[in-house]
């Protein structure tokens, strides 16, 4: 890579830059996402609610694809990412039940798929 254009080494490392500070962005958002997840968390155990909410997802679900499809984003990547985020979500929700009931707190049928 040591021959090419200093102009487009330039460019480059302005892009990389710039793709950086969006990668940062998007780890701080990601975080106070999940802090306000956290809260939701311990709001369900503390009235013994279920960890996931399938009908809340759905409507994210389709949301977020709507959001993805208006941004020139491919919807099923948003979709895939979501339910990522969404799984990671429940986890916690289902660890802050159990330390505050000393139990799982998945409703019998209910598989853990929204929060």
């Amino acid at each position: 890579m040591n021959d090419i254009d200093p102009s487009v080494r330039a460019e480059l490392n302005r892009l990389r830059e710039s793709i950086d500070n969006i990668d940062a962005a998007v780890v701080h958002m990601l975080a106070e996402r999940f802090k306000a997840t956290q809260q939701v968390g311990h709001l369900k155990a503390a009235h013994q609610l279920p960890p996931a909410d399938p009908a809340r997802e759905a409507r994210q679900i389709e949301r977020l694809r709507q959001l993805a499809g208006s941004a020139k984003l491919d919807p099923a990547f948003a979709e895939k990412l979501l339910n990522f985020i969404v799984a990671e979500v429940i986890r916690h929700h289902e660890r802050i039940a159990e330390e505050t009931t000393g139990g799982d707190r998945t409703a019998e049928g209910d598989a853990p798929t929204g929060a």
